[in-house]
C-alpha cells in the first residue's frame, strides 16, 4: 500500500477517479496500485508525482509492513515499561 499516495490524493483534492482519467489508465488498475497489489511503472509513477506535485519517491514508497517500524523511524527508541515487581 502506498499510505503517501493516498495522503497526497487527500491533500490535494483530487479522487481516485480523476486522477484515473488524467493519467489515461482505468480507475480499477489506479485502485490496484494504490492498495498495493500492483506496482505502477516508473513512468506511471514520475506523470502521478508530476499531476499531484511531489517526489516520486516519496509518493510510492511503500507501507511498512505490521509490526516493523519505517525506515524513517528506526533507530528511535520507544521506552518500555518496566516489568512489575
Amino acid at each position: 500500500m502506498y499510505p503517501n499516495l493516498k495522503l497526497q490524493l487527500w491533500k490535494t483534492g483530487t479522487r481516485q477517479n480523476r486522477l484515473a482519467k488524467m493519467l489515461e489508465v482505468d480507475e480499477s488498475v489506479l485502485s490496484k496500485i494504490i492498495n498495493g497489489f500492483r506496482q505502477p511503472s516508473n513512468e506511471l509513477r514520475v506523470r502521478t508525482a508530476e499531476l499531484l506535485q511531489c517526489d516520486p519517491a516519496w509518493l510510492f514508497e511503500p507501507e511498512a509492513p505490521f509490526g516493523e517500524a519505517p525506515e524513517s523511524r528506526q533507530g528511535v527508541r520507544v521506552p518500555r515499561k518496566m516489568p512489575m515487581e
